[in-house]
């Protein structure tokens, strides 16, 4: 299949279980998370590892959501944050999104929270943990 942009090179086999191949069957298949070569991979991660604050945290999701299709979640534990690794971050699986990805964006936002903590406390005000009004 011929993209108008350059693909994501595909894994070893057996490395990875992102339905690549699949995807690039299917005629009505969502290509935009194959844009995300390696090297914008790269970029990507530098990028979320430089945040600092929520409000570019939320303006990164908004583009990769639109960009490549790739939905966060991100959200305090219900039984109370006392570090960063209290705070879940998922990327949403789809097809073609590859393993390694699915784990270094989480990684480069807990970097970033870690090296901004204010990221962290804004976040937690956000989801209003204390349930105040």
């Amino acid at each position: 299949m011929n993209a108008p942009f350059p693909l994501r090179t595909e894994c070893p086999p057996g490395a990875c279980i992102c339905g690549r191949e699949a995807l690039l069957n299917d005629p009505d298949a969502d290509l935009r998370v194959l844009r995300l070569t390696r090297a914008e991979e790269k970029r990507l991660v530098e990028r979320l590892e430089n945040l600092t604050s929520l409000a570019e945290l939320q303006r990164m999701q908004g583009l990769m959501q639109a960009q490549l299709g790739i939905a966060l979640s991100i959200t305090p534990s219900a039984r109370g944050v006392r570090t960063v690794r209290g705070i879940s971050i998922q990327v949403l699986e789809r097809p073609g999104l590859c393993r390694k990805i699915r784990q270094s964006i989480p990684a480069a936002i807990r970097r970033s929270m870690e090296a901004h903590p204010e990221i962290a406390y804004a976040l937690l005000d956000a989801h209003d943990l204390l349930g105040g009004t």
